[in-house]
Order: C-alpha cells, then structure tokens, then sequence
C-alpha cells in the first residue's frame, strides 16, 4: 500500500512540474489573456451576484441582505403581463429577421471578396464595408433619419420627384423592421467577414488547384472546397447567434422606439430600461434579465447538441 502512494506522490510530482514547465514556457501567452480573462471576471461574472435580487422586493436603502424575498413573484407577473406576449413576439420577430437576412451576408461578402484578384480593389471594397462597425448607432440611425425624414429626406425627394406621394418612414409601424434590419446589415456585415475570410485563408490552395485540373469552375470550386471548409465556422457562429435569441441591443431600438411604432417595436430590452430605470422597478427588470440568460443558455445547450450530432464540433 505504501508504494502505491509512493507511486502516485511522484506521479503527482510529475505532472506538476510539467504543468509548470508549460506555463512558464507559455507565460506571455497568459500574460496577454489576462486582460480578458479579468475583463470576464469583473463585468460578467461578479454582477452575477445581483441576479439575487430578481427574487426579492429589492430596496436600495436596504440593500441585497435587507431586501423581502418574495421567490417567483416577480416572475409570475412577467408572465402574466398584458404586453409581454407582444414584447417577446417583437423580439423573437427581429431575431429571425437577423438570422434570415443579416446572418448569410457576412457569408456571401467573405466568398465574393475571396474571389477578387484586383488587390486594390479588394481592399477599398474592404475599407467601405468594414467602415460602418466603427460608426456609433447614434451616427447610423442619425444618418438613416436624415435620408428618410419627410422634410427634405434624399429618399423621400426621390420618391416625389417620381410623382409618388412620400412615406412617413419613421414614425410608420409597418417600416420599423425593414429599417431595423437594413441598419444592422450595413453596420455589421462588413466587419462580420473578418472571421470568415481568415476562415477562407486557411484552406490548403493545393485543393483549388486539384479541382481546377478536374475541370471545376469558380462556382463549383466554392460549393465542393471553399463552404464545406468553413462549415465549423458557421455552425459555431449560428449557436452564437441562436445563444443572444432575447439580445438585439438597447441602443439601435430605443434610437429607432417612437410613439407611432411602439407596437412593433418595443422588445426586451427597451422594456427593461422603461421598468428598471425609468420606473424603479430593479427586481423586476432582474427578473426579466435572468429570464432573457436562462432561455439564451438553453438554446445554446440545444443547438450546440444538435450540431454534435451532425458530426460538428460545437463551442464546447
């Protein structure tokens, strides 16, 4: 018995002075993740502690150990809220917008870049595509309100010097989406080609080659090499994307929220802003944030099986 432990006290001993040998011989490697991982710790992982207030009548004088537990009351009346089917319907409306309409674009824009052989153009093409991710959605929908607006809007001028009659974009319910999804996508899907084109960088050219002298065009070449290569890519970014169902940004909506529009347009998000800050209602707008991570977290889990399933390697 005594040289089994023996056994494993060197064992042990081992595998620690390897585990160190590593991270020293890796240690700016750590160095650089630190920022990050402390980043993780102090914004995403400590506020955790609050979510202990979407079960209490939470006070702040009171604070989190003085505060009433009320348990699932808060939750109840989400549930229970003339407007919340409304709210979550908005939501879930938009989300699939994204996924239908902005998710492919980034896609679409990588191979068509790849196929560029003009250096200069690709990379001016580059430059104004990736642009709109450094602008604020202040700028964006700012801009967007200057080209739609009724009162001298290029569109709308446009529009009535063909004889039409001009369209109140802005405040009408039925152009809230359309305008919504449009905006994401010239923001966003030039800086979402990024991943993908370092996706594209890695495939071995000796594949292209091989189908060239098969007699494969540029078309069959990206269907049967380019798309099967970055499949992992995509599928990680879809479970990603399915994870943040209940998450499409305060900013761009409550920019874009109006009385008019208020309908279609209010979501999640700007409905916990109006009760949690707007109203004082912290336990309340908790409650609706723990709900928005529980059904994200589910998702993943149930997307990311799936995608295992299909023989993919999934985020975890």
């Amino acid at each position: 018995m005594q040289e089994v432990n023996v056994a494993q006290s060197v064992v042990a001993r081992k595998q620690s002075s390897e585990l160190s040998r590593r991270l020293w011989k890796n240690k700016w490697i750590y160095v650089m993740l630190l920022p990050g991982i402390l980043y993780f710790i102090v914004f995403k992982y400590i506020p955790m502690y609050g979510l202990i207030i979407s079960f209490q009548n939470y006070k702040p004088f009171k604070g989190v150990t003085g505060s009433e537990w009320v348990g699932l009351e808060h939750f109840k009346r989400l549930f229970t809220e003339p407007d919340f089917l409304n709210i979550l319907s908005n939501t879930l409306i938009l989300f699939v917008m994204n996924l239908l309409f902005y998710f492919p674009i980034p896609i679409i824009l990588a191979l068509m870049l790849n196929e560029v052989r003009g250096d200069l153009f690709k990379k001016v093409f580059q430059t104004i595509v990736y642009l709109p991710h450094f602008m604020s959605w202040v700028i964006i929908v700012s801009i967007s309100f200057v080209m739609l607006t009724m009162d001298g809007g290029i569109i709308n001028e446009i529009i009535s010097y063909f004889g039409f009659e001009k369209v109140n974009f802005l405040l009408a319910p039925e152009w809230f989406r359309p305008i919504y999804i449009l905006q994401v996508i010239w923001r966003e899907a030039g800086w979402g080609t990024i991943i993908y084109l370092a996706a594209i960088a890695s495939i071995d050219p000796g594949l292209y080659e091989a189908a060239r002298m098969d007699g494969a065009g540029r078309l069959r070449q990206v269907w049967h090499i380019t798309l099967p290569a970055i499949r992992s890519v995509i599928i990680v970014l879809l479970i990603l994307k399915i994870g943040a169902v209940l998450e499409l940004g305060f900013e761009h909506v409550y920019l874009l929220l109006n009385s008019m529009n208020r309908e279609v347009a209010e979501i999640i998000d700007t409905y916990v802003y109006t009760a949690g800050l707007k109203q004082g209602q912290f336990s309340y707008s908790a409650a609706i944030g723990l709900f928005k991570s529980f059904i994200g977290l589910v998702l993943v889990m149930i997307v990311n099986r799936i995608a295992k399933k299909m023989g993919e390697e999934g985020v975890y």
